[in-house]
């Protein structure tokens, strides 16, 4: 496998002090393998012989599932720690580097058909300039494929945690997740839908699909405790919002685009 180092860790959040547990979490919970990953690979359809940069790959279950699929992948994340769990996991022909989605990629122009970014953007404080970096290694048409917490969710569990919603506002929110009996302070930026939207078509992108999708049929046997509450006629809950964006065709005069390469 190759694994490099490019940019920093601006985005890490502590992934690199939970790496083992986290892994093990995503590889069979509910919100990952249930509702997030189906969810995802359900939107990218059919993937063979395509192109793609997992942006934010983590342990490497999806880019696995892509693979699988015929799809050649490269995986980025900003934690070399759940790197090491995607190496173990991949094989050591898997294309990794380490990189900040914060920073410029290391990537040519064009170089993608797809990129994937699940559930990462939320990290960051302002997604102008990433958009306009996977933008840049985006071809003309291509997709970028998005997973984020859902506002709207976010928005109701402040209200439900007697908090006053501050839904537009953007906003850095902190949570303490335990995993594999490291307890770690996460760091995650709130944003309402539009200000989603508008930096996405201002970074050339236009949304193809906005996408609240169901969780996974088995789900409600393999978890009936945290569903018991959803009426068996529903198969939906709110949790996180998808967006597949299209790449539209740039001038290549275009400075949005060049912002970190002058």
């Amino acid at each position: 496998m190759r694994l490099r180092h490019f940019a920093g860790s601006t985005i890490s959040n502590d992934y690199d002090r939970m790496a083992e547990g986290h892994a093990a979490e995503n590889e069979t919970s509910l919100l990952n393998a249930y509702y997030e990953r189906p969810a995802m690979l359900e939107l990218a359809g059919n993937v063979a012989g395509r192109r793609i940069l997992h942006a934010g790959c983590g342990s490497g279950a999806l880019f696995s599932e892509l693979r699988d699929r015929g799809a050649i992948v490269t995986g980025v994340d900003a934690s070399a720690g759940i790197l090491e769990q995607a190496r173990q996991r991949l094989g050591a022909d898997a294309d990794l580097q380490v990189a900040d989605l914060a920073s410029p990629l290391p990537f040519p122009d064009e170089a993608f058909d797809d990129v994937i970014a699940s559930l990462v953007l939320h990290y960051l404080e302002d997604w102008g300039p990433t958009l306009a970096e996977l933008r840049r290694v985006l071809k003309p048409g291509g997709r970028l494929l998005v997973s984020v917490d859902h506002p709207f969710s976010v928005a109701l569990f402040q209200h439900m945690a007697g908090e006053k919603p501050k839904y537009f506002e953007t906003r850095s929110r902190t949570d303490e997740w335990t995993m594999g009996g490291q307890a770690v302070q996460m760091r995650f930026w709130d944003r309402p839908l539009h200000a989603m939207t508008e930096a996405s078509t201002a970074a050339g992108f236009r949304i193809s699909i906005l996408s609240e999708p169901p969780f996974a049929p088995e789900a409600r046997e393999l978890f009936p405790e945290e569903l018991r509450d959803i009426e068996p006629t529903r198969t939906r809950f709110l949790c996180f919002l998808f967006f597949v964006l299209e790449a539209r065709q740039a001038p290549r005069d275009d400075q949005s685009f060049m912002a970190w390469r002058l």
